[in-house]
This record gives C-alpha cells, structure tokens and sequence, in this order.
C-alpha cells in the first residue's frame, strides 16, 4: 500500500503538525507500506521523497517521482487547523474516492467551530461552559462579560487548534490583551466561564464499524491551563488511567455500547 503522510496546514498550527506527522512516519511499518511524506502549505503541496521534493497533482492527489506516478492507497491525516481539521480536506478527499483516517468532512467541520459544537450539544443536555459569542465588529464591555459569565473566564478564538490565541482572564487588566491574542487568529471569539474540575482526555475509533472507547487520560499542567506550552513542551503530566471515580468512567462504558 502507498501511504500519504499528510502533514502541515495554512494556519499557525503548521510546525506542530508536521512533528505530529514526523511521529507517525517514524512507528509506521516500513516493510508493509511505501510510505510518502505529504506537505499541504498555503501555496505549495508536495512531497518530500529521498530528501528531494515532487508537487501534488491537486486533480487527484498525485504525484510523478522519476516519471512514475503515484497515486495513493490512504491518507493519514495529521494536519492540524485548517484545511485538514475544518473539512476541507475531508471533501476534496472523498470526492476523489480516497480514503483517509479521522472523521469525515461535516463531523470536522463542526467540531472545529466551537459555537456550532456547543449549539448541537446543547440539544442533547451535555453541560457545558457558559459562553458569549462576538465578532471584531461587535461593542462589549468586560463589564458586561464579568456579570455574565464571572471570574475568571476564557477568552478564545472561535475557529483554532493548538490552544493558539486562547487566554485566561482573572481581572480587567487582562482583557484586552485577551482579545488582541484571540483575534489573532479568527474574526469570530468564544468567551467562556471557567469550569473548576479535572481535565481529561478521551480518543474515540471507529475500527471496523466498531466504536472502540481508549483509555482516559488525565492532563494535570503546570500552567493555569493546558495551553499551547503544556500541550507542547513538556508543562504538563499526562496520566493513564485518569484518577477519576468509577461513577465518571460510566460515561465510557456507555459509549462502548
């Protein structure tokens, strides 16, 4: 099989998508699979072949290396942001009948855009933070915000990965500084009440039509929240089987069934 690597992105999240991409290339079995690295960069898809570079037929996701071409079995899909969390990629891919890991292009789509996400769940009774949405053109004041929401609270971005352009607000001083950092990054924000609680982490395979629920893990950072430097460089313990009562591992069940 001929394996794409697909790795990068348009958004700041490019570099760490492409160590999350090196990961994969390096524990894949070389003996098994012919395994190409692919870069998807705003202006440029390649791949990166014996250290020599080969560009992406966008028509159909090809590519000639010493005139051969090469096409692909599947694409393991590692870019993080956009276009390979937003659904982008997930259309262009099943349009041309290439299979790919991840969820399909409507499920990125809408969990990558937190105020939908929190729309649909909001229909099935999952608690969440309560939340504020604006725009760069809306007038609000952290008066306004405080009252709703209380102290402290987070300031994100409504479209980003990564923890990018996310900040935590403990008095009025950090706003605007806040907002700057978070419209850095997307037009639109999410400003959500802080949940006091254990933080965890759960994957979710769909492996030959069945839903296997992996093993919870729980994040403890060293920051006050798990931003981009404690889900990136080492602040941060991840522990494997969280430490949370056999009450909250119901959930976990459930879903196995």
């Amino acid at each position: 099989m001929n394996i794409a690597v697909v790795m990068g992105g348009y958004s700041n999240e490019k570099e760490i998508s492409i160590k999350s991409g090196q990961l994969i290339i390096n524990n894949l079995d070389k003996n098994n699979y012919q395994i190409f690295e692919v870069h998807i960069l705003l202006n440029n898809w390649k791949v990166i072949y014996n250290k020599q570079e080969f560009p992406i037929n966008k028509a159909d996701f090809s590519c000639e290396i010493n005139g051969n071409k090469i096409t692909f079995d599947v694409a393991i899909n590692t870019v993080h942001g956009t276009p390979g969390e937003d659904g982008h990629l997930q259309a262009y891919w099943e349009l041309i009948n290439l299979p790919y890991t991840g969820c399909n292009y409507y499920q990125s789509s809408l969990t990558f855009n937190k105020r939908d996400t929190l729309s649909v769940l909001s229909k099935f009774d999952i608690p969440k933070a309560n939340s504020l949405y604006f725009n760069q053109k809306d007038t609000f004041k952290f008066q306004d915000v405080e009252k709703a929401l209380g102290l402290p609270f987070f300031v994100k971005p409504n479209q980003s990965g990564s923890s990018l352009g996310v900040s935590r607000v403990n008095e009025e001083n950090d706003f605007k500084k806040a907002l700057d950092f978070a419209f850095t990054e997307d037009h639109d924000i999410l400003i959500e009440s802080y949940l006091n609680g254990t933080e965890v982490s759960v994957g979710v395979m769909n492996f030959k039509n069945e839903i296997i629920v992996l093993g919870i893990t729980e994040i403890v950072s060293e920051n006050e929240f798990f931003d981009f430097e404690a889900k990136y460089q080492g602040k941060s313990n991840e522990i494997t089987p969280a430490r949370i009562d056999e009450k909250t591992k119901i959930f976990k069940r459930i879903l196995k069934v």
